[in-house]
């Protein structure tokens, strides 16, 4: 049997280059993620795409770019998701959020 509820997605897109205190931006987001104890996050990278500097990064053989865009997506209550994303101006310096409401379908699977 499945349940379904209300939820609020979080996408930020930033650049596979783009670093907070030396490490990729990333890590940290989804580090900070799971220190606000969110329901979880996922990086996805894209294999082309083109950003506010409107120069294409692609991985197409001829131009392979070590800076792709990459999308970090949370889905959790929508109040923790907008505190999140209220906080994440420590760390963008530059970059594109969304908020989306969503419907979460949860499965219950196997008991462990």
């Amino acid at each position: 049997m499945t349940s379904t509820e209300r939820a609020m997605r979080l996408t930020i897109h930033v650049s596979e280059n783009d670093t907070w205190q030396h490490q990729p931006l990333y890590h940290e987001i989804v580090r900070r993620a799971r220190e606000a104890g969110l329901a979880g996050a996922s990086v996805f990278r894209g294999i082309e795409g083109y950003g506010s500097h409107s120069l294409i990064h692609t991985t197409r053989f001829l131009s392979l770019s070590e800076d792709l865009p990459l999308e970090i997506v949370i889905v959790d209550d929508e109040q923790r998701v907008r505190t999140f994303a209220d906080e994440l101006g420590d760390v963008m310096s530059d970059g594109l959020v969304t908020l989306d409401e969503v419907e979460v379908v949860r499965y219950p699977g196997e008991a462990r």
